[in-house]
Order: structure tokens, then sequence, then C-alpha cells
């Protein structure tokens, strides 16, 4: 059999991976081994990073919807506010709610009113 020669395709694979761990320090962008992993580890944490941002700010939202309804009255609270949005059937979720909340304070106050009502 002849020999195959396979230095063009993997010099190709090697430099698709060093262009993933460009902005690595030291030998995590040199080394063609060391890059593999730091590349797998890079994904990993990107993945984990993902749920861990939708929970950051539905927490964020959270706060910011709990902070302008206890502002209205004094036995007022978010947990109540999103119990009776559910007993009415209004669907608006927590992130519209938190919008509301900071550029229109008033529209909240409106809503919350007419589902106490």
């Amino acid at each position: 059999m002849t020999r195959i020669k396979r230095g063009c395709i993997a010099r190709r694979r090697r430099t698709k991976i060093r262009l993933f761990a460009s902005g690595f320090r030291g030998a995590h962008s040199r080394l063609t081994r060391t890059i593999t992993q730091q590349r797998i580890r890079a994904l990993v944490s990107a993945h984990r990073d993902i749920d861990r941002k939708k929970r950051d700010f539905r927490h964020l939202w959270i706060t910011r919807i709990n902070a302008v309804i206890r502002g209205m009255g004094v036995s007022y609270s978010y947990s109540r506010l999103i119990h009776n949005l559910y007993k009415k059937q209004l669907l608006l979720n927590r992130k519209i709610l938190a919008q509301i909340a900071i550029l229109n304070r008033n529209c909240l106050y409106m809503i919350s009113n007419e589902i106490i009502k």
C-alpha cells in the first residue's frame, strides 16, 4: 500500500481548533492538547452559564416588581400580585411586568388595583 501523508489535514484541523482558542492565555492558546481541553471546558461553562443567566434575570425581574408593589401598600406583595394575576387569568410574564414597573409605575398600579377589585 502507498503511504498517506496527512500533514495538510492535521494542520487544518489544528488551525481550526486554534482559532477557537485565540483569546486564551499562555499554553491554552498554543499547545494543541491543552487547547482541546480548554475548549471542552469553555463550552461546558458556556452551556452552564446560559441557564444561570436565565435564573439571574428572573430574580432581577421579581426583585424590581416586588420593590414597586411594596411601595404601593403595606400589606401588598409580589406573591399576592402574581397569585391575583393567575386568578384573573391575566397572563403577563415577569419580564413585561418588570419593564412596566420601571418605565411606568402608574400603569402597574392601575393593573394591580383592577386585580384587587
